[in-house]
């Protein structure tokens, strides 16, 4: 399995790819916090069929990816701040600090100190929240005439897993 930590910011992300068992990178990328990049950040992933995502900050500044890509099926954890902070001043010698260097110690805390917490999907309001963004053509003005039609519709039961929207 493949540990991939993303250290996320408000207008770009940092994914780094690291062997758990050598602790050792294999491949980072940076993106910017677009649905756009997102797909190339999962198409990026896809070359490790057994992956595990650790996001810093899942709940602020990495909700937002964390939350798209629990939608696509993906495994997260949530990695506090402060853990990757006292990974990178171990492991390091210091304060040095990147992005890839941050995304390394998320993963890094992930699997070796365990201090990472599943990410679960929120409800619904988050789900059709992101289907907004990913769906321009949904984005709905409340003086649009087919409104309620098309929200009951995303509100059925599996509707959007199962792609009746």
């Amino acid at each position: 399995m493949i540990l991939l930590g993303v250290d996320p910011h408000k207008s770009t992300h940092t994914a780094t790819a690291v062997e758990p068992e050598s602790n050792l990178p294999v491949g980072s990328v940076r993106i910017e916090a677009s649905l756009t990049d997102y797909r190339r950040l999962l198409t990026w992933a896809k070359r490790w069929p057994q992956r595990k995502w650790a996001v810093e900050n899942a709940n602020g500044l990495g909700r937002h990816l964390a939350q798209w890509l629990i939608a696509r099926g993906e495994s997260v954890v949530d990695i506090p701040a402060a853990a990757t902070s006292r990974v990178r001043e171990l492991s390091r010698g210091g304060r040095r600090k990147n992005d890839r260097i941050d995304a390394a110690a998320a993963a890094t805390v992930a699997y070796l100190q365990g201090d990472g917490r599943d990410v679960e999907s929120e409800d619904h309001t988050t789900a059709l929240a992101l289907l907004d963004d990913t769906l321009p053509e949904y984005r709905l003005s409340t003086s649009h005439p087919d409104r309620e039609a098309i929200v009951d519709r995303m509100c059925e039961p599996g509707a959007l897993t199962a792609g009746r929207v």
